[in-house]
């Protein structure tokens, strides 16, 4: 059985992992620092091993042909080459894609979405992002899908943090935005502190939004705000109330491979790189 390598590539860390699947992933985190620091510590890591190809899920916005980051609002890492100095590293396959994407990979393969043709994964944490299969496949298209800044009501007039688009859904409902709003950072706030309702209002508003066009039938819902987990039952009540028996309610669903599920999706793309 052929080995391979994966990176999770996100905004505040990075994810390197060696392996086949879930049982033998060997893996390391360090910081996510300058684009060189970063790169070099990843390639540092595969040296010496013996993999087919290595998988990569990165932040972004994306250029998913040539491998790079393009217009993020992460200081320093716009337009970067990621995967091309991986390639030159190792003269092996590498797949690329975003890290959301990788993740609904994951999760299809192993966990919460396993044996599903469909499905969503969304992350809430320092970003939103969304990546979505259909009949199978990754959805694609001029690019990949950004899930994360849809436009939503906003009813109390709070402007948002999106550097790029103020109140769409990561500048409204991502922790950044929590912690904008109310003064301390999702972890600080108590399970029946007011932002709660609001946020599972908003995360309710968008997987509504996104049933309505791709018909998942399940979104996994994870990130750094999900530890919240009184979230789950709150968001599953709402979106009944907005779908109003219109169309069936997808399950909303934590991730079963819960903080992996991105570098083994970034396995999953080593291997169809190969």
């Amino acid at each position: 059985m052929k080995t391979f390598g994966a990176i999770e590539a996100g905004g505040t860390k990075w994810v390197c992992g060696i392996g086949t699947g879930p049982d033998d992933l060997d893996k390391i985190q360090f910081p996510t620092t300058t684009p060189e620091e970063t790169i070099a510590a990843a390639i540092a890591f595969f040296r010496g091993h013996d993999i087919a190809a290595i998988g990569i899920g990165s932040f972004g916005p994306v250029d998913l042909v040539r491998g790079r980051i393009t217009s993020t609002p992460k200081a320093g890492w716009q337009n970067v080459d990621v995967a091309g100095p991986i390639r030159a590293a190792f003269g092996i396959p590498v797949g690329f894609d975003t890290d959301v994407n990788a993740a609904v990979l994951g999760e299809t393969r192993w966990g919460s979405a396993q044996g599903l043709d469909s499905c969503i994964y969304l992350t809430v944490g320092t970003g939103i992002g969304g990546g979505a299969i259909v009949n199978g496949r990754l959805v694609h298209g001029a690019m990949h899908p950004e899930m994360g800044h849809i436009k939503l009501p906003v009813s109390d007039g709070f402007a948002g943090v999106c550097p790029f688009h103020g109140d769409c859904l990561e500048g409204i409902a991502s922790g950044p935005a929590i912690e904008k709003r109310w003064g301390l950072a999702a972890g600080q706030l108590p399970p029946d502190h007011p932002a709660w309702p609001i946020e599972a209002r908003y995360l309710a508003l968008a997987i509504a939004n996104f049933s309505c066009v791709l018909s998942p039938e399940c979104v996994i819902v994870g990130g750094g705000v999900m530890q919240q987990q009184q979230l789950f039952p709150m968001i599953r009540s709402e979106l009944e109330s907005i779908l109003n028996n219109y169309i069936a309610a997808p399950a909303v669903l934590p991730p079963k491979l819960g903080t992996r599920s991105g570098v083994l999706g970034a396995l999953v793309l080593a291997e169809a790189a190969v």
